[in-house]
């Protein structure tokens, strides 16, 4: 039964969801251009590092912080002015607000709850993930778990997209992060906003780079 309880979790955070995360590589495309991953190896790397120091570490921590304020309007209205503002990159915010407003409209949809109705205009995905979650008594912790699977899964599509690897070579890094796919998990789910922070700079400013890279597949 607890396995059924989490089911909605397996739609919201799945390829065919309608956020438009295919659009998006969270600046890997200009990593793959400047040279810095060109083989599994380095994409796995540069993967791990937004999942354990980077920003999908950070956003783990906001979808906790949504999911714990998501019935306090005003505190849920700071976790996503503060998660907007984290954006290193004109294409950071964008990928985050365009798809947080997409969540947002099909939740409303198909899965109602009273937990956005706060939100309007732009919405920070992980922000809007965590309030949907805590809505539907989603527990935290598989929420967190889904969401940086997803965040990986999405990333390596990217890279199969962009020529660095085929796809059975994407299952091997997707199967070889689950580990820390958990432990950053964990750790978000026991973390407040003072422990937000950020070690992954060649990835900030590989989405900065990307604003103006020439021939291009994705958004960011």
């Amino acid at each position: 039964m607890a396995d059924v309880a989490i089911l909605p979790l397996s739609i919201w955070l799945s390829p065919s969801f309608p956020v438009g995360a295919f659009a998006y590589s969270h600046g890997l495309e200009w990593a793959v251009e400047s040279g810095a991953v060109s083989n599994a190896a380095t994409l796995r790397a540069w993967i791990e590092d937004l999942v354990t120091h980077g920003s999908a570490r950070n956003d783990s921590l906001l979808v906790a912080e949504a999911w714990r304020a998501a019935r306090e309007r005003a505190r849920l209205a700071e976790v996503h002015e503060l998660a907007l503002a984290l954006a290193p990159s004109r294409e950071r915010r964008l990928e985050s607000a365009a798809q947080g407003a997409a969540f947002v409209t099909a939740i409303r949809a198909a899965w109602p709850c009273d937990t956005l109705h706060a939100f309007d205009g732009d919405v920070a995905y992980p922000v809007a993930l965590g309030a949907a979650a805590a809505g539907h008594d989603l527990p935290l912790t598989p929420t967190l778990e889904y969401f940086l699977l997803a965040f990986v899964a999405n990333l390596v599509s990217a890279g199969v997209r962009l020529g660095v690897i085929g796809q059975t070579d994407g299952q091997r890094i997707t199967a070889a992060l689950l580990p820390s796919v958990r432990a950053s998990a964990q750790v978000a789910h026991s973390s407040t906003l003072d422990d937000l922070g950020s070690a992954s700079l060649a990835s900030d400013l590989a989405s900065m780079q990307h604003e103006t890279q020439y021939s291009r597949l994705f958004r960011s």
